[in-house]
């Protein structure tokens, strides 16, 4: 093996046995780093020039070495190897081999501690704009689901029992709805992750005149973290919020995966699942499994465990950094991206889920109507409590109710957000407001990184 790089080691190697543990298994999560970390150096520039403490000349050839390494990175040229501690040792390493004096100028100012919690928050940022962009997506086909089944009618449930008239419009709008809802967390904890770590050093800034605020603009953050203490003694708080949104998308996603599951079985059948979107087992020729929607629901129920993750590294340390720190990239990283493949895999399912209309209308037998017949007394004079008494007695005797039809009952139900009349257009509407939040947080973090690439346009 070769001997391995480090930006704190002297001339003896680190053993090999620290070496693995301290490094081996983050790799794979740090790596995801490494254009993050090419970026994060190509806004401290700025802040180093800014504050004098590079010539015109210095920040002219760190500013086209470090755009070069960023073509580099994306074109898979340049990466974190296994003789690399990590990825700020991959980009200070490829940038001393070709410009000695400007790589090592790179580090002023400047710790590890900072660098990688820089790092970080822009890569939670992006993924987080992505994951709101994804849960969009998702809520935007299931209004559609919707629109296209919003004169069907089926049974709803309490306690897994049928209840009272429902409708596939009804069931996709309201997930759609929860989406939303949910995608509004996002602004609870966006202001504390739009902040910038750089500058914050070890945890307790550097004895240099760097202006913070400089590179936090560079980078696309609102503002520099206000206290460089809070930068790594808050470390954990941010990726827990991010999860627990994740949570939150991942509920009402969940509650759609199970659903499908259930009402596409046999015993229900009032889904249809195309061939595409089932599979089959290697035993029994008749099956049509529901596999995307069961795998899709554990996936984001181990998010559940990916959090608790997070707390559990970050309760009871003390002020400051600590290399803990580092086992929270895989929690926070797994549980984002399981998130996001399985909202997109929902996305892409939802719309070739069908509608068995007439087995559906069917399910709606005399019990899930027995409410409507109840109101119906109510409307010709009958007492509400006598009424109940009235039909629970003829349900019991086998007595048969005047006949509804599908359209007085969604005529019965015409209130704003009811059967008859979903909101669809008002949902959308609420849809289209928190993905204009979305897009204009997405413009601004975009336009800077462009700028910082050399990709104004």
């Amino acid at each position: 093996m070769a001997r391995p790089m480090t930006l704190w080691g002297g001339d003896a190697a680190p053993d090999a046995a620290l070496w693995e543990f301290t490094a081996g298994r983050d790799r794979p999560w740090d790596a995801r780093l490494l254009r993050w970390d090419v970026l994060g150096s190509l806004g401290h520039v700025e802040g180093l020039r800014r504050a004098r403490l590079l010539t015109g000349a210095e920040h002219a050839d760190l500013r086209r070495l470090l755009r070069r390494a960023l073509r580099e990175v994306d074109a898979g040229r340049l990466a974190a190897g296994p003789g690399h501690e990590d990825v700020h040792t991959a980009v200070e390493t490829w940038l001393t081999r070709r410009a000695r004096d400007a790589g090592e100028r790179l580090h002023t100012g400047r710790s590890r501690n900072d660098q990688v919690a820089t790092d970080l928050r822009l890569w939670i940022k992006d993924a987080v704009l992505g994951l709101h962009a994804d849960a969009e997506a998702l809520a935007g086909e299931l209004l559609r689901f919707a629109a296209r089944h919003r004169s069907a009618l089926w049974p709803g449930y309490t306690h897994t029992r049928r209840a009272m008239p429902s409708s596939p419009a009804l069931w996709a709008a309201a997930l759609a709805e929860g989406l939303g809802d949910s995608l509004g967390g996002v602004t609870g904890f966006w202001p504390a992750l739009d902040r910038s770590p750089l500058g914050s050093a070890a945890g307790y800034g550097v004895p240099l005149p760097i202006d913070r605020a400089v590179a936090a603009r560079a980078l696309g953050f609102a503002a520099p973290e206000p206290n460089v203490a809070m930068v790594q003694s808050g470390r954990g708080k941010l990726e827990a919020a991010a999860l627990a949104w994740c949570l939150q998308l991942g509920h009402e996603a969940r509650t759609l995966a199970a659903d499908v599951v259930l009402l596409s079985s046999e015993e229900f059948g009032f889904l249809t699942l195309p061939s595409g979107l089932a599979t089959g087992s290697s035993i029994m020729p008749q099956k049509r499994n529901p596999d995307l929607f069961e795998l899709a629901r554990g996936e984001l129920a181990a998010v559940e465990g990916d959090l608790v993750a997070v707390l559990a590294i970050r309760g009871g340390l003390t002020s400051g950094y600590h290399r803990d720190w580092q086992l929270l990239k895989e929690p926070v990283m797994r549980g984002i991206e399981r998130t996001r493949a399985a909202l997109r895999a929902l996305a892409w399912a939802v719309p070739q889920l069908g509608v068995d209309r007439a087995r559906a209308l069917a399910a709606l037998d005399r019990g899930a109507l027995a409410t409507d017949e109840v109101m119906r007394r109510v409307e010709a004079g009958t007492p509400f409590r006598a009424a109940y008494r009235q039909v629970k007695a003829a349900l019991a005797a086998g007595e048969a109710f005047a006949p509804v039809t599908p359209a007085e009952i969604r005529q019965r139900r015409a209130g704003r957000g009811a059967l008859g009349n979903p909101d669809l257009s008002g949902a959308r509407a609420r849809l289209r407001a928190r993905a204009a939040w979305r897009a204009r947080e997405e413009r601004r973090f975009r336009a800077a990184l462009r700028r910082l690439a050399g990709r104004a346009r």
